[in-house]
């Protein structure tokens, strides 16, 4: 019985040492690109993944935003698919 633990101890320490390197950094930087497209309001400059740099002009509760890329130029962006935000906007407006 022991033969069989001692055996597996380096696979936990493996699993544990995976935990600590991979999975967890992993799981705190995807909470924080959460709260980062959470917090997306008009006027902010943002880069999408596919790499267009654009000024958000409508950004409502739904799951996409409004960004102009060029004058008089605005797409629709799906805010999962926001890579940064580089300035911060206006506040909103009640």
């Amino acid at each position: 019985m022991n033969d069989v633990i001692l055996q597996m101890a380096p696979f936990a320490l493996i699993l544990v040492i995976m935990y600590f390197l991979i999975l967890r950094p992993q799981q705190k930087k995807a909470q924080e690109h959460q709260k980062m497209i959470g917090g997306v309001r008009r006027g902010d400059t943002v880069i999408t993944s596919g790499g267009l740099v654009g000024k958000v002009t409508k950004a409502g509760e739904d799951a996409t935003v409004e960004v102009e890329i060029a004058p008089n130029v605005r797409v629709q962006v799906v805010r999962g698919m926001i890579a940064e935000v580089r300035a911060k906007g206006e506040p909103v407006k009640e």
